[in-house]
């Protein structure tokens, strides 16, 4: 298995786990931080193993990456971390953006 896959395991697990706490640990703003982080950062190992089948593995590391700095900073103040980590989460989400740009570049180039 690869490095890219097992990363992205491990990050589906963490969502999972994430997600979970968010429905039945947390209230308010925390629930909403958990339930944001974990859509996302699900929905991009989906993505980062898709692009793992197709080769494309430069986009699947930056939805890795990406998912872990966007939806780990949304964990980190859901646990009570201080606020100031939201402004490092859209450099998490400019990451998915570039995953998602290299993957259609990957696919236009044949």
């Amino acid at each position: 298995m690869s490095a890219l896959v097992a990363a992205a395991a491990l990050c589906g697990a963490v969502a999972v786990a994430a997600g979970a706490f968010g429905a039945h640990g947390a209230e308010g703003k925390a629930a909403e931080w958990l339930r944001t982080g974990a859509e996302y950062q699900l929905i991009h190992v989906l993505a980062a193993l898709a692009a793992a089948s197709f080769g494309a593995r430069g986009a699947g590391w930056l939805f890795v990456g990406g998912g872990i700095v966007f939806a780990g900073t949304l964990y980190l103040m859901a646990l009570g971390l201080p606020r100031w980590l939201g402004a490092v989460t859209p450099l998490g989400g400019a990451a998915l953006i570039a995953g998602w740009l290299w993957l259609a570049w990957v696919s236009l180039r044949g």
